[in-house]
């Protein structure tokens, strides 16, 4: 009797006496099963219109929702429903304000694995939907793996990228292993319990509990913090679906910008990715979680950058000098190595600065011309517009040699015995670069000639240029 009467006590009361007995005591259980500290996100007690609710009008909503998986009201997750619109808003909305930036990626996940979409409710218990936020323990990202973990499901941890922050591979990694979960144990509620405390502590649980299969029956048997990890799902799960009825508006949501995956397969950094493609580096690392101090290491060259797609067509249709540009050999990013690396401005700047006026003379031919200035033919074709060979006497043609000097630049071409042009690369050359240099000459002919299987090349490297 007693304890239907307080299930049908009104909100407002409750309100009120939460507010006056708080400074004295506290559901201690409750918190500590709590996956934040209260410093995260401290309960705010300034005016604001809570609705009443009450045991029956909550476990009524319930038996009305439509979900994949069991879902029946009782006192423990009653408790956490009462927490999280009532004693602790602020966190909800913090949830609610971030949710739309990665569920329809959770839905995509959990559909493409034939999973409940309702499992993606259990990203806010573990992470508050923030994609690096690390645990006391070590456990990153939206799902909370482990190192060891993480790299079970094919995520990559080092000190310059963290999969396990990347939304789309820590996700796709959770279902996985929620699946596995879910096959060991043939129950959803126990699956989520284990993958909290991990498989060994639920058979333990389903030892002691004397074989019970359920979560409700081993309840008791299981670590503290997993007897709040599932009533906790299970409140935000209420929650989220039933927003208006408790008061929580989202004026302004907030929803994942589209973007493109494009691979580079270099060494590189993100500061000069934004250089070379007029990108914003808040854009890039948005996108990008899980690199972690803006630079893409050997070992993680062939990995995708998420690119904003309104710039994305541009990215790809340059993709051959930027990429090119991006680096010219491996990098030591551990020892303080960093890319020097030449924007396209820049590039052209400097060709027409270094830009020479020739009068052409009685007996001169391109050939020699071309010769004498170590520029090629089909170079001065293309730099003044010609489509043959003939050109007259008092002519005035443009030439280009890069520093004006014959210690540098194009002016480091030379004939071979064999007849070939080479060029000896500069500090800051890249096959983009030494292409634009000399007319007529892409980055591909220049590594079918010197027989290049990557764009890698250093300084004092003799190439065949023609």
């Amino acid at each position: 009797m007693k304890k239907t009467l307080l299930r049908t006590i009104t909100l407002s009361v409750f309100s009120c006496l939460i507010f006056l007995t708080n400074a004295y005591s506290q559901d201690d259980e409750l918190i500590a099963a709590a996956p934040f500290s209260g410093d995260d996100v401290q309960p705010n007690y300034h005016y604001e219109y809570i609705p009443d609710f009450t045991y029956d009008q909550i476990d009524k909503r319930i038996k009305a929702m439509k979900t994949d998986m069991p879902f029946e009201l009782n006192d423990r997750i009653f408790s956490f429903i009462q927490y999280f619109t009532v004693r602790n808003r602020d966190y909800t909305k913090m949830v609610l304000a971030r949710k739309d930036l990665f569920f329809p990626l959770f839905d995509a996940t959990m559909r493409k694995h034939d999973m409940p979409e309702e499992i993606k409710y259990l990203s806010i218990i573990e992470s508050g939907l923030d994609p690096q936020i690390r645990s006391r323990v070590g456990a990153m990202g939206l799902w909370q793996f482990m190192p060891a973990t993480g790299r079970m499901y094919g995520m990559d941890v080092n000190p310059y990228v963290d999969d396990r922050m990347d939304p789309e591979m820590s996700t796709d990694a959770a279902a996985k292993y929620l699946k596995s979960l879910y096959r060991m144990f043939g129950d959803w509620e126990v699956a989520m319990a284990a993958y909290n405390c991990g498989p060994g502590n639920v058979r333990k649980a389903i030892r002691r509990s004397g074989g019970k299969k359920t979560f409700w029956e081993i309840y008791n048997y299981l670590p503290r913090e997993t007897r709040g990890y599932v009533p906790q799902f299970q409140a935000m799960l209420y929650i989220l679906n039933h927003l208006e009825e408790h008061n929580f508006h989202l004026e302004e949501p907030t929803y994942s910008p589209a973007y493109e995956k494009i691979r580079f397969d270099r060494v590189m950094t993100l500061d000069k990715l934004a250089e070379l493609t007029n990108l914003c580096i808040p854009d890039l690392e948005k996108l990008n979680p899980s690199i972690k101090t803006r630079q893409i290491p050997e070992a993680n060259r062939s990995m995708a950058i998420r690119i904003p797609k309104s710039k994305a067509l541009f990215v790809k249709e340059n993709l051959a000098w930027i990429s090119d540009s991006l680096g010219n050999a491996p990098l030591d990013l551990a020892a303080g190595d960093k890319l020097i690396v030449q924007s396209v401005e820049s590039i052209a700047e400097e060709i027409q600065r270094n830009g020479i006026t020739y009068r052409v003379r009685s007996g001169d031919v391109l050939g020699t011309i071309a010769s004498r200035h170590g520029v090629t033919v089909s170079q001065i074709r293309a730099w003044n517009g010609i489509s043959g060979n003939l050109i007259r006497v008092g002519q005035t043609l443009t030439l280009y040699t890069s520093s004006g000097s014959n210690s540098g630049g194009i002016a480091q071409a030379r004939t071979n015995s064999n007849g070939q042009r080479t060029y000896t690369v500069q500090p800051g050359d890249s096959l983009w670069i030494i292409s634009k240099r000399h007319a007529n000459l892409t980055v591909e002919q220049l590594k079918r000639l010197n027989n290049l299987n990557s764009n890698n090349i250093k300084p004092g490297q003799k190439l065949i240029i023609g």
